[in-house]
């Protein structure tokens, strides 16, 4: 009688506390993997049957394994820039000589006309209470074009010659969205200019294309370091472009995490014309939702609410999900407005749209948004890096419904996590701590009453990030079938105090079943 042969896993990890993150976040001791997906999870630790010569067997000693960590909102362009430019954040950075201090120390090194970068200062931290000008920059270097940007990335400082380079001057009218601030006195640019990044990117070389290759290998070992297997990139500036280059990163090996590329609703004419449809790509590189971004300037909506139905009706009716950028209620509110229109227009129930960030969003909001079945992609590490600010600077009225993740939850909303990287820092578990004290890094508390648990926070850097991409059949959670992307950590979460949770070390990231990165202490 000849014997069946069973399959034997390529990888087992044992001994170890599973948060497999499914519907009753079973719990379980022993996964195993086969082929880059998940093969068996077991309450047992017995191996017995599924362990053959060339299976690689890992004791985790009890340490916890979750899915892997989906970035469900990142920048993975101005990540990689963000090694090429210089670091203003705060801590590093205390006050605008500091800055310039940083530039001339730079310029002495650059070439003339050489483009000098920095990122992150905000000026609520600066000793002096304001944004640097042009005279700033200006005393610090005057021979190369120089431009900074705002932690918030929604703001930009330019010196004399990087106005002149990018046609800004006295004359210049603002761009849709945008704000050129200017002396009250002579009507002349000082430099600060408020939501133009997308002209700027226009008008401003980007990096070679070596030193864009460095950036993303560096991006991926931070990345992969932090046990993130998966990042959804929102720029509102991803085009075909853009698409290549990250397929050409991909295929060289140079970024392991799985991406989800949104496309900027400008390009996604183009990019149908070219053959490009919902969820073009692989398990690698997947196109994902047209992403807009809604604001006020002088109190007018950007786009005005009439061109913002269209557009979202034509992403809508293309099949493709949109991810709206929306802050404050009344873009909340506006965005709402025309997902309504479009799902009434065109009805597509099953069709889950998202609202990026949803910072400021009252319980009525957020059941106007469960009815619609909107998934909240917000960043909880920003009540950490910038709590002390918003005490000190949001209104009363809005301080009371900012990022209120009980609020959100307790409506039946589903709720991603993610970073906004370059933003702030992309660790997650700096994000699950402040979900769960909603303490900054002052150590001040932030609408405590809005806390999740542990398991709620973990849930919505792994699942929710998978719903929130559509893509919650094959990643997510630890269920046979699907990917193998995990982290090992040397902690759970919900197991230790909640302030000691920004303290726990990933200890081993698997990616497709292979061993991204593993801690060498």
């Amino acid at each position: 009688m000849n014997r069946i042969s069973h399959p034997t896993a390529d990888l087992i990890l044992h001994n170890a506390n599973i948060l497999t993150m499914n519907a009753d976040c079973q719990k379980a001791r022993m996964v195993a993997v086969r082929n880059g997906k998940i093969m068996t999870v077991s309450e047992k630790a017995e191996i017995k049957g599924i362990a053959g010569t060339q299976t690689k067997i890992i004791d985790c000693l009890g340490k916890t394994i979750i899915p892997g960590f989906n970035d469900a909102h990142c920048h993975i362009f101005g990540f990689a820039e963000s090694f090429h430019t210089l670091d203003l954040r705060p801590g590093k950075i205390h006050s605008i000589q500091d800055i310039q201090a940083r530039i001339s120390e730079l310029a002495l090194t650059s070439p003339p006309g050489k483009w000098i970068r920095g990122r992150g200062y905000n000026d609520f931290y600066l000793a002096e209470k304001r944004h640097p000008n042009l005279r700033d920059l200006d005393q610090a270097t005057k021979n190369h074009p120089v431009k900074l940007t705002h932690r918030s990335g929604h703001a930009h400082v330019l010196n004399s010659l990087a106005l002149t380079l990018t046609g800004i001057t006295k004359e210049s009218a603002e761009p849709p969205g945008g704000m050129i601030d200017r002396d009250l006195e002579t009507g002349e640019p000082t430099g600060i200019l408020y939501g133009m990044s997308e002209y700027l990117s226009g008008v401003i070389p980007p990096l070679g294309k070596a030193e864009m290759e460095q950036g993303i290998k560096s991006a991926n070992e931070t990345l992969i370091s932090l046990g993130i297997t998966s990042v959804q990139d929102a720029s509102i500036h991803n085009n075909i472009q853009r698409w290549q280059e990250l397929r050409d990163w991909k295929e060289q090996g140079h970024l392991k995490p799985r991406v989800n590329m949104m496309l900027g609703i400008k390009a996604l004419r183009e990019a149908r014309e070219q053959g490009f449809s919902p969820k073009t790509g692989d398990e690698q590189l997947r196109l994902g939702a047209i992403k807009m971004i809604l604001n006020q300037t002088r109190g007018h909506l950007n786009p005005p609410e009439t061109e913002l139905r269209q557009m979202v009706l034509d992403a809508h009716q293309a099949g493709f999900q949109v991810a709206l950028h929306a802050v404050e209620e009344n873009t909340i509110s506006a965005g709402l407005l025309a997902l309504e229109y479009a799902q009434r227009v065109y009805p597509h129930p099953w069709r889950k749209h998202r609202i990026e960030h949803c910072s400021i969003c009252t319980p009525e909001m957020s059941e106007r948004l469960a009815k619609l079945q909107v998934i909240v992609v917000t960043q909880p590490a920003f009540i950490y890096y910038s709590g002390e600010r918003y005490l000190k600077t949001v209104p009363p009225q809005q301080l009371e419904h900012l990022y209120p993740f009980g609020t959100l939850i307790r409506a039946g909303l589903t709720v991603a996590a993610s970073s906004d990287c370059p933003v702030v820092p992309p660790n997650p578990l700096i994000g699950i701590y402040a979900a769960t004290s909603r303490t900054a890094e002052s150590g001040q508390k932030l609408l405590p009453e809005q806390a999740i648990s542990p398991l709620q926070s973990l849930w919505a850097y792994t699942a929710g990030g998978a719903y929130a991409s559509q893509e919650e059949r094959s990643k997510g959670t630890i269920t046979p079938g699907k990917l193998a992307d995990l982290v090992v950590l040397s902690k759970d979460p919900t197991q230790i105090p909640i302030s000691e949770i920004k303290q726990i070390q990933v200890e081993m990231t698997i990616i497709d079943g292979q061993i991204a990165w593993q801690r060498n202490d």
